[in-house]
C-alpha cells in the first residue's frame, strides 16, 4: 500500500512537472516573439543586431529551463555556452557595421572572447566534476 501511494505521489509530481516545464517553454517562446516584435520597424543592421539579441536571449532562456528542470554540471555548462554563443552572435553582427581590416579584427576579437568564455565555463565545469567524483570516492 506504501508503495502504491509512493508511485502516485510520483506521478503526480512528474505530471505537475511537465506542466510546468511546458509553461516555461510557452512563455520563453511568447517573450521571444515579443522581442521579436521590438526589432520589426528597425532597418539595416540595426535590425539584424536586434533579432541576434532576440535569438540569444531565447537560447539562453532555453537552457535555463532545461537547469531549473535538470539542475545537473551538463546543463549549466550549456548555459554558459549558450551565454558566449549569443554574444559572440550579437558582437559578430555589430562588426558588420566596419568595413575591411576593421571588421575582420572586430570578428576575430568577438570569437576569441566566445572561445574564452566557453573554455573558462568548460574548466569550471571539469573542476566541479572533477571535485564531486572526488567526494563521492571519500564517501
Amino acid at each position: 500500500m506504501r508503495n502504491k501511494l509512493t508511485l502516485i505521489a510520483a506521478a503526480i509530481a512528474l505530471a505537475l512537472g511537465t506542466s510546468a516545464q511546458a509553461a516555461d517553454t510557452k512563455q520563453i517562446d511568447q517573450q521571444h516573439k515579443a522581442e521579436l516584435e521590438k526589432c520589426k520597424d528597425m532597418k539595416g543592421n540595426a535590425k539584424d543586431v536586434c533579432k541576434k539579441e532576440a535569438d540569444g536571449k531565447h537560447k539562453v532562456a532555453k537552457a535555463e529551463a532545461e537547469v531549473k528542470e535538470h539542475d545537473t554540471p551538463k546543463n549549466r555548462l550549456k548555459v554558459h555556452e549558450a551565454k558566449a554563443e549569443a554574444q559572440y552572435d550579437v558582437a559578430k553582427e555589430r562588426c558588420d557595421d566596419q568595413k575591411g581590416d576593421a571588421k575582420d579584427a572586430c570578428q576575430k576579437a568577438a570569437k576569441a572572447e566566445r572561445d574564452g568564455a566557453i573554455a573558462q565555463a568548460r574548466k569550471a565545469s571539469l573542476d566541479s566534476e572533477g571535485r564531486t567524483k572526488e567526494s563521492r570516492r571519500k564517501e
